[in-house]
């Protein structure tokens, strides 16, 4: 049972919040980028030329605190399925919950990636067309993207996960960042692919608590225990523990 000091009415009045991260590799059936001169870096694929490998979510209640962490499909095959199903997967998860998502730069890249690959693959994603707050850009009704929110709705440069995650106490990126993703997956590293979408996922989630507790939706104290909370289920799941051994709880959990 959750706190009773925890219990607070949320801006959008959600029952639930879906953390969602994506891992993605090019489409080379699709597109082939232009050469590149040297020294310089590829260009980064289109949308629509995202394979999608890996969808991690992490799935929280009104008082913010875990339901579930798991990629999708769940018992996903130790060498990983086909796309189709990822994201059929993904849709009806979406579909049966109706959550707020919870995303960083979601709006921009996560959401538009999944909808053309579940194009291309004939995928229905119905919630997205239907719910228009999902795609909506000023409320939080559907979807929350922290970093455009947190840039002001492009009044000011947007910061990166890694960076804000470092800002309060996170460790950010561990071991590899999304450019290793794809040579990562052509050497069969998937296992350390999955580990570090679902590592982005949890650090996306305790960010979210804490712009919770900059809007005001949280006070300090409803702060504090949503995090411990939250921090207390991720120690004990064995793929964060690189994560959660290298987080700043002191300055995680300072709130004046």
């Amino acid at each position: 049972m959750s706190d009773p000091a925890l219990r607070v009415r949320p801006v959008a009045d959600a029952s639930q919040y879906l953390v969602l991260d994506i891992e993605t590799i090019p489409d080379a059936s699709v597109w082939q980028p232009p050469a590149a001169s040297a020294g310089n870096t590829p260009p980064f694929p289109p949308p629509y030329a995202h394979q999608v490998i890996v969808v991690g979510c992490m799935l929280l209640d009104a008082d913010y605190q875990l339901i579930e962490l798991n990629l999708l499909p769940p018992g996903l095959p130790a060498g990983g399925c086909d796309e189709s199903e990822i994201l059929r997967s993904f849709s009806t998860f979406v579909e049966s919950k109706r959550p707020s998502l919870v995303t960083y730069n979601g709006r921009s890249f996560d959401l538009p990636v999944l909808a053309l690959r579940s194009l291309r693959c004939g995928v229905p994603m119905a919630w997205y067309y239907k719910e228009r707050g999902v795609r909506s850009r000023f409320t939080e009704e559907g979807h929350i993207d922290l970093c455009d929110w947190l840039a002001d709705h492009g009044a000011s440069r947007a910061s990166s996960l890694d960076a804000l995650a470092r800002l309060i106490g996170l460790p950010g990126k561990i071991g590899m960042d999304g450019s290793q993703v794809h040579g990562m997956y052509k050497e069969g590293k998937l296992e350390e692919i999955r580990n570090y979408c679902l590592a982005d996922v949890a650090q996306t989630a305790l960010l979210f608590l804490r712009f919770r507790l900059l809007q005001g939706v949280l006070d300090s104290n409803q702060y504090r225990i949503a995090v411990a909370g939250l921090t207390k289920s991720l120690a004990a799941d064995e793929r964060l523990r690189e994560l959660t051994a290298a987080i700043d709880a002191s300055r995680l959990l300072s709130a004046a």
